[in-house]
């Protein structure tokens, strides 16, 4: 658990607009929204401009954590030897 905490993974939405660094916890760490993006938007809270950066802001939370749900994997299978813990009945309980 404490070397899932030190490792992260980073996702972003817009092409790069917006990113988001979470580590192996499902902590998320940072949100980085890039200054260039903010810029387009009319400056006036328009609806449309919110729901840009909600969107986007959503968009990458999600992918980092898919990105993060696959770094526990990878790592479980290390500790594991490989060995499918996902085919044990009712582990998946146990787990969490």
């Amino acid at each position: 658990q404490q070397e899932l905490a030190r490792k992260t993974v980073e996702a972003d939405a817009g092409a790069g607009a917006i990113r988001v660094t979470m580590n192996g916890k499902l902590e998320v760490l940072s949100v980085r929204i890039d200054r260039s993006m903010l810029a387009t938007l009319t400056g006036q809270g328009s609806d449309a401009d919110l729901q840009m950066v909600e969107d986007l802001t959503t968009a990458a939370f999600n992918a980092a954590l898919v990105k993060a749900q696959k770094l526990i994997q990878e790592e479980m299978a290390k500790v594991t030897g490989g060995l499918n813990l996902g085919e044990i009945p009712g582990l998946d309980k146990l787990m969490g």
